[in-house]
């Protein structure tokens, strides 16, 4: 059997008790307090009819069932979660980067990250999905609000592996089309890959009025460029190897990544996508608890 305890360490879910994470915008669903929905009581999943008693809300009349028995009667819905969330994990092979000072990888850190953020929706009785992709979608489980979902959520997570490259444009328009509830899509990736092709995709699920999350998923010495000795510099997704003495490119590099990171937060800003850095080498219950905090 599977050991999960390295994404769902107790200790961290007891810290992160009693945080949520609540829709900004309108999604569909049913209202229990939490969220707003756009159908007033009413989900949009049939499940039934049931005889008018005065007083009922004569827009859910079947007029249909009427015309065949003279008699009136409404339409019921199942009530639905308040939220659906698709958690879009990148496995690219750039994910695999760990530097000497992080904890974990990447990808191990965005597991964490997921399996947490899929732990909260489901104590708060909302649906989550997961996807992980690279150039191509390589797994997708649907949306649940049951409790054992979780195992299988971990499990695919724990098949995942970082060999390949990134391609976000295509996969973003894709999901945006599969995609049929509207929900919370967070994706929680390092977000290395064509700037302008990611964005048109991302705003794909904008779009189709989806709300959108980007967890920037970083390691420390991407940020700080911390290196000082004469450094092989390890190629990935393609690139090749380089050896490099990092003090005569520190400037260009900083000055590269920087503006790599203004572009994606400008265009965040623009489209009303919600953007949080979350550096490896903070604590995953710290980086949630102070994004979700945040985002009230």
């Amino acid at each position: 059997m599977e050991n999960y305890q390295k994404y769902l360490d107790p200790a961290v879910l007891a810290r992160l008790e009693g945080l949520r994470l609540r829709a900004r915008h309108i999604v569909e669903g049913y209202v229990s307090g939490v969220h707003r929905s756009p159908f007033h009581g009413f989900s949009i999943e049939f499940a039934e009819h049931r005889e008018y008693t005065p007083g009922d809300d004569l827009r859910y009349l079947d007029w249909k069932v009427y015309g065949r028995t003279d008699k009136y009667h409404l339409k019921q819905y199942e009530e639905e979660t308040n939220l659906v969330c698709y958690l879009l994990l990148d496995t690219s092979e750039s994910m695999r980067y760990r530097s000497a000072g992080a904890p974990m990888s990447k990808l191990e850190y965005a597991q964490c990250l997921a399996a947490a953020l899929s732990y909260l929706i489901l104590q708060q009785q909302d649906s989550v999905g997961l996807v992980t992709f690279d150039n191509e979608i390589r797994a997708l489980v649907r949306p649940s609000g049951n409790p054992s979902h979780l195992k299988q959520l971990l499990h695919v997570m724990e098949q995942s592996t970082a060999e390949r490259k990134t391609a976000t444009g295509p996969i973003f328009h894709e999901l945006a089309e599969r995609f049929k509830k509207r929900g919370v899509v967070i994706v929680l990736s390092d977000l290395f890959d064509d700037v302008d092709a990611m964005m048109a995709g991302l705003k794909h699920f904008r779009h189709r009025r989806q709300e959108v999350v980007l967890l920037h998923v970083l390691d420390p010495a991407e940020l700080d460029f911390p290196f000082n000795e004469t450094t092989l510099f390890r190629g990935l997704e393609g690139l090749p190897n380089t050896l490099v003495e990092p003090r005569a490119l520190r400037k260009a590099y900083q000055r590269e990544f920087n503006g790599f990171l203004h572009r994606v937060k400008k265009a965040c800003r623009m489209h009303r996508m919600d953007y949080a850095t979350m550096r490896t080498d903070q604590s995953v219950e710290l980086a949630l608890s102070t994004y979700l905090g945040a985002r009230g």
